[in-house]
């Protein structure tokens, strides 16, 4: 189980990013998180593995406190957390393989991985993970050769060879086009199969409705609705997106 409690964040520049978010996430549920961009979507995923520290409030896994774990504690912690970004966040000049073992490095001796030594176990899980995503026959293709599409599912394997519990995804399709995003939300639908717990921020309601059990939407940094998708009508869609906002279809 996480839990998010009272979760604030304020930037050094005075912006209020999230005030007050409180929810909970049970093992094994993708949940979507949805609202305009600048809503805190972001910072939400972000301050779940701590790469950006909250201002106040806890963030509780399985009763772990995760916004006051130690450097140690918090390498331990983020093992278990896998992230797939919006931009891929691959290294583009080096080798597919070499991406995907970035997901080890929780795992490796950090003198070893500076090395970029790697031991064959985390060969084979690397190789295994990019079997799963298809891409096993880019293994030693440069990331900078792949389409986007080929690089997000890079992305995911790389989360993947971390054997994660949670997985995080932060806008994985928002650079895609419709047919590339229902495949790489399809990898998602599978890891979570799985009993992967999976927190994915989106855009498109559409994706929501198919592949998400609940929903959390987040205006200006406020959560605004909590639910099944189904439930998102025409009064909750414009609390989320704003009055002026018309939904598609």
């Amino acid at each position: 189980m996480l839990r998010v409690e009272h979760l604030t964040k304020v930037y050094d520049n005075g912006t209020v990013a999230l005030e007050d978010v409180s929810f909970e996430v049970p093992d094994g549920q993708f949940l979507a998180v949805i609202g305009l961009s600048g809503s805190g979507k972001s910072t939400l995923l972000r301050c779940i593995n701590r790469l950006i520290n909250p201002t106040e409030g806890r963030i509780l896994w399985n009763g772990e406190d995760i916004t006051n774990a130690g450097q140690e504690e918090l390498r331990r912690i983020r093992r278990r957390i896998g992230m797939v970004f919006q931009h891929f966040n691959l290294v583009a000049r080096s080798r597919v393989e070499t991406n995907v073992l970035a997901g080890r490095l929780g795992y490796t001796n950090p003198a070893l991985s500076i090395l970029n030594h790697f031991a064959s176990s985390d060969h084979e899980a690397a190789r295994a993970a990019l079997a799963r995503v298809g891409l096993e026959d880019k293994v030693k293709s440069l990331a900078s050769e792949l389409s986007g599409g080929q690089q997000q599912r890079v992305g995911i394997a790389r989360a993947l060879v971390q054997n994660p519990e949670i997985l995080l995804a932060d806008e994985p399709v928002a650079s895609l086009d419709p047919v590339l995003a229902h495949t790489i939300m399809q990898h998602l639908e599978s890891i979570n199969s799985d009993g992967v717990t999976v927190i994915c921020s989106l855009h498109f309601l559409d994706l929501v409705h198919r592949y998400s059990d609940r929903a959390i939407a987040l205006f200006d940094g406020h959560l605004v609705f909590d639910g099944p998708p189904v439930e998102i009508d025409d009064a909750k869609f414009k609390d989320i997106y704003g009055h002026e906002a018309e939904r598609v279809g």
